[in-house]
């Protein structure tokens, strides 16, 4: 009777009262948690903000962070320091990044070259780029273009494809190193028409071009803003934009996709926070940069350097990554790309 009468009061064994006492405590704890967020993203921002830029100094990733943060600045009456971790690829610039306190005051300006290439032609690199970071939005795409030295003698890709396959292996194709959007673009366009090129690399987008003008290599995958100087002096010929529609400055040259459906040579920047920065924090950067690129000035600036304004919500462009590392893992694979190659 004794017994029955202490089961009666404590219907709960030892185990489940300790369980519902940790289910409490972590209840209590998440909403604590979602108090200090709440709070922080009240706040949100009372001290400068750091944007990080892995490429060098002056260039056009460089253009489109300077915007995005003085955009912030307008709105918040917060500095944004542009720090430029230019080397080794961008993975100096977003191991920082992903090591720094996820409170929305540091940023990272990602792109195909860190957040795609990087990661899975460098397995053993210290960031993920899904787990360890926060997607706040895309800001812009960037078609590279296809040019070429007028000795080639081609005004278009399928004159291109044409000489190429009657000469294999004759043609020179210059890249910005191993692992670019240009080496990448390269091996896409090798594939999907079957040419034989060589390939010459070489460190970044000045020199390559330089070499393309000088006649030391045929053909090359670079940014419209760098090479259309060139065309526009005659130096080079334009032969398509990488982009899936036609650039609104160049309306007249054809897509790849055109010729060649599903070839397209892009890069893209967006903004990133490292993971665990709070929900509240991540939205109130989404909707900033999305008021940004509404604006007129902006945007006739960014189209103006090649660049199409292209915000997106956090998991648009999460999803748009896994998409990009997906397709150009395919290709790496094939081509046996390796960082060192």
């Amino acid at each position: 009777m004794t017994r029955a009468r202490t089961f009666a009061r404590d219907p709960l064994t030892r185990t489940q009262r300790s369980a519902h006492v940790a289910a409490a405590l972590a209840a209590v704890t998440t909403a604590l948690c979602m108090a200090v967020n709440f709070c922080a993203a009240q706040g949100y921002p009372n001290k400068p903000i750091r944007i990080i830029n892995t490429t060098a100094a002056g260039g056009p990733a460089e253009l489109v962070a300077r915007l995005v943060g003085q955009r912030f600045t307008e709105a918040w009456g917060q500095q944004v320091v542009i720090d430029t971790r230019a080397g080794a690829g961008g993975i100096i610039g977003a191991e920082i990044a992903a090591r720094a306190a996820p409170d929305g005051y540091t940023l990272l300006l990602g792109s195909g070259a860190t957040m795609v290439f990087a990661p899975l032609l460098q397995p053993s690199i210290r960031y993920d780029p899904i787990k360890d970071f926060a997607q706040v939005s895309m800001v812009v795409l960037s078609p590279f273009v296809l040019v070429a030295h007028p000795s080639v003698g081609a005004k278009s890709v399928s004159e291109l494809v044409t000489l190429a396959k009657a000469k294999p292996g004759f043609f020179n194709f210059g890249t910005l190193g191993t692992g670019s959007t240009s080496h990448l673009g390269c091996e896409l366009l090798k594939m999907r028409t079957g040419i034989e090129v060589q390939q010459v690399s070489y460190k970044g987008g000045v020199p390559a071009v330089a070499a393309l003008v000088a006649g030391e290599v045929h053909l090359l995958f670079n940014s419209l803003a760098t090479a259309l100087p060139h065309v526009k002096s005659g130096r080079l010929t334009l032969l398509a934009t990488g982009g899936p529609k036609r650039s609104p400055i160049i309306p007249d040259t054809p897509t790849l996709s055109e010729t060649y459906p599903g070839v397209e040579v892009v890069t893209w920047y967006s903004i990133l926070a490292p993971a665990k920065t709070p929900r509240e924090i991540v939205l109130k950067l989404n909707a900033e940069i999305a008021r940004a690129l509404a604006t007129r000035d902006i945007v006739d600036r960014l189209i103006q350097q090649g660049h199409e304004p292209r915000p997106s919500t956090p998991e648009e462009m999460r999803d748009y990554t896994r998409a990009e590392i997906a397709k150009w893992g395919k290709i790496i694979k094939a081509a046996g790309m390796k960082a060192d190659s």
